[in-house]
Formats: C-alpha cells, sequence, structure tokens
C-alpha cells in the first residue's frame, strides 16, 4: 500500500540499486487502494487520483517499471496511462468485465491466482484473457485457503500455472499472510516468506513478488508478513544460488 510518497520512493531507490548490481529486472508495486481490507475503518491508502501521482513520479524519478492493482473498468483505464502493469487482485481474478478491459489497455496483465481456486481452475482465467486479446500476461501464485485464518502454499502449483504458457510469479509475502489472524485486520509469519520464495524459485517460478518496508512492525499493511528492507539483498542473493542451481526453463506449454 501507498503510506506516504516519501516512503515509496525511499524503497524504490534501495531495490533499484541492489537488483541493479545483481543483475535482477525489478518491478515497483504498490496499491493507491488496498479495497478488501479485513477491517471497513482500516487505512485503505491515498485513492486513484493521489496514489497515481505517487506512482507517476516512481517510474519517473527512480525510473523502474511501475506495477499497481485495478478493482473496476474505469481504474484500469485510468491507471493505464500511468502504470506498465496492471494487477487483476486474487479476489476479483474472474471478474471478466475487469480482466477484458485491463487487457484492452495494451499493458501487461498479471493476473493473481484466488485463494479459493486450484491452479489449474486459472486456465480459464487465462483463457478470458487471450479471448479479450491478452498476450502480455502474468499469472501468480498466492497460497490456497485452508481455513481459519490459515494458507498453503502448494508448490506443485508452479509447474502446472506453468503449463499454461505464461511466467509464473510466486507472491512470497501473501503466502505467509494469516487473513484476518488478527481479528480486525490480517496476521503474517513472515520467517517463512524466504522459505517459500526459496521452494518456489527451485519449482521453476520466473519471479517473486516480496513486500517489504523499513520496519514492518509499524507498516500500516501487511506488516506481519513484511520482509524487512535490510534483509531482501542477502535473500535475492540466495534466490540467484537456487535458480542456478536448478536452472530455467521457458514454459512448457501455451494456453490453447
Amino acid at each position: 500500500m501507498i503510506e506516504n510518497e516519501k516512503l515509496c520512493l525511499d524503497v524504490a531507490k534501495a531495490l533499484r540499486r541492489t537488483c541493479g548490481k545483481l543483475g535482477i529486472t525489478y518491478v515497483f508495486k504498490a496499491s493507491y487502494d488496498k479495497a478488501n481490507r479485513t477491517s471497513g475503518r482500516s487505512f485503505r491508502g491515498p485513492g486513484l487520483k493521489d496514489g497515481l501521482k505517487t506512482l507517476d513520479k516512481v517510474r519517473s524519478e527512480v525510473g523502474v517499471p511501475v506495477l499497481t492493482d485495478v478493482h473496476t473498468e474505469s481504474q484500469a483505464a485510468a491507471a493505464a496511462e500511468v502504470v506498465d502493469i496492471l494487477q487483476i487482485p486474487a479476489f476479483l481474478c474472474r471478474q471478466t468485465d475487469l480482466i477484458e478491459a485491463a487487457v484492452l489497455t495494451g499493458k501487461i496483465v498479471n493476473l493473481k491466482k484466488g485463494q479459493f481456486l486450484s491452479p489449474s481452475e486459472m486456465g480459464q482465467v487465462l483463457k478470458k484473457a487471450v479471448e479479450a486479446g491478452g498476450t502480455k500476461l502474468l499469472v501468480t501464485e498466492r497460497g490456497t485457503t485452508f481455513g481459519y485464518n490459515n494458507l498453503v502454499a502448494d508448490m506443485r502449483a508452479i509447474p502446472i500455472l506453468r503449463r499454461l504458457g505464461f511466467p509464473v510469479i510466486f507472491d512470497a509475502t501473501h503466502s505467509a499472510q494469516l487473513p484476518g489472524g488478527g481479528g480486525d485486520k490480517s496476521g503474517g509469519q513472515r520467517e517463512f516468506a524466504p522459505v517459500l520464495a526459496r521452494a518456489a524459485v527451485a519449482a521453476g517460478a520466473s519471479g517473486v513478488f516480496i513486500e517489504t518496508h523499513p520496519d514492518p512492525d509499524r507498516a500500516i499493511s501487511d506488516g506481519p508478513n513484511m520482509v524487512p528492507l535490510a534483509e531482501i539483498g542477502a535473500l535475492l542473493k540466495t534466490l540467484l544460488r537456487v535458480r542456478d542451481a536448478v536452472g530455467w526453463q521457458a514454459p512448457e506449454a501455451r494456453l490453447r
């Protein structure tokens, strides 16, 4: 979530330097509106207008690609004027009109697997995007609802999703989330995010999504499952070693 402009710029610059040294492609992600927070009283972000201004500044000043979530067709059109990648949130991944609107912008579209779907069911989601003309697509695994405030990250999902023919991203920090585990907010187990990230790269993920913050315990949203910014560099180095150890292969098939 966009807490404030300065934090976004500081984090983006720090990660650009780290990823640049390691030769890693870096995409900055932040939400202008967290529309699915556990409590209706929770801070949701600065909103579309001010949020897109911040994302535009990150993109132009830091010089990195930017990704953000969209929740409605009109948001997709507005966000596409600023960002490089539009993300369909997990809870909205079956919303046909939203998927079509995002694809029609011509931007890269990242489709997050719903916590309520099996990996193979994402084939139908991707099919909607392809039939709308989508070719620049990503699919993200973020765990599956296990019940009682818990998620399970099944690494079989990575090769299953790869068979659909598009790059697979693994959301390591949201997979370590405990939805609603804090009563009026979500909890998390950030100590497991690096473990899951290593496993996902070994299983064939083409990229990882990792939420970070200089002080996760003071973060407004998702702090319990965030990796501290100071630890990101060491984690990325480990992920590169895992990738090099197992090798990288292109997706096995194309969606039909």
